[in-house]
Order: structure tokens, then sequence, then C-alpha cells
């Protein structure tokens, strides 16, 4: 695997190319992360559009997010309105009972105490990408929960 600074993406977004081509020196193909996915959210009520942004910055980085989405609870959240509306992206939102009757890897019992599902990152990202898979399983990011599901074309 190339570890030099000069690897930068292809223009289908799929390898990235070292700038040496000497197989010696450098393995000229390494995976980059899929192009377009869904973010699903969960936060506390009052979040913060600076903190939302910072938490996608450092969970979310390489890939290019064309959605994002929470449980109805939180559709109307200022942060989160703000954020999807700065990156120019939908805001989905799923009822409790919706986001309940999604398989999820990783069901927690303080959110389904808390709304009423046992998932919403991750079920929201499932759920908005169309049956993509989720590239990313939940973590928790500067108080912001965030699963990433590759969005199914």
């Amino acid at each position: 695997m190339c570890t030099r600074r000069t690897c930068t993406p292809t223009r289908r977004g799929i390898l990235r190319r070292c700038g040496d081509s000497s197989p010696r020196q450098c393995d000229s193909r390494v995976p980059v992360p899929p192009a377009d996915v869904v973010v699903g959210i969960g936060l506390r009520p009052g979040t913060s559009a600076a903190v939302i942004r910072a938490a996608l910055r450092e969970g979310v980085s390489g890939y290019r997010i064309a959605c994002l989405a929470t449980i109805g609870q939180r559709f109307a959240e200022p942060g989160l309105r703000a954020v999807a509306a700065e990156l120019q992206v939908p805001l989905r939102s799923y009822s409790a009972a919706e986001l309940a009757n999604v398989a999820v890897p990783n069901p927690g019992s303080r959110v389904q105490a808390a709304v009423g599902t046992a998932s919403v990152a991750e079920a929201a990202a499932l759920l908005a990408a169309g049956g993509g898979p989720l590239v990313i399983p939940k973590r928790v990011v500067q108080g912001v929960v965030l699963a990433v599901a590759q969005l199914d074309r």
C-alpha cells in the first residue's frame, strides 16, 4: 500500500494513483471510499450546526454526502436543518415505527427507551439509502451519532 502523500483520486473515484509509477516503491492501486453516501444522524435537541458540521467533518471525511436522515422528532432541529442547507442536500425523516422495522447491527436500549426505536442513525441511513449497505456503523463523534450507508442508485 502506498504511503506517499502524492496519491490522488482518479477521475472515476475508484482508485488512487501514486505519482511514482515504480512498482518497487509504490502500489499504485489503493481503494478509496464510495462517492455517494447517506448519513444517518442521531442527536440531542438543541445541538448546534457547528457541532454537527464538525462531527460530519471528522466522521465522514472522504465521502460525498448525498442526503442526511434522522428521526421525525429531530427533523425540525435548527442546527440539523442549517447543515443540510449548507451542504445542499435533502434532509429526510422517518417515524420511530419505520426505524424500528429496520434490522441494524448495533441496536441500543437507551435510544429505544428515549425515542421508541432501537436505532436512529443506522436505521435512518439504511432507509434513506434505498437498500444500499452500511459502510460505517454507528459511532459517536462530538456527541452526535453518525452512521453511513452507500446510496443505492
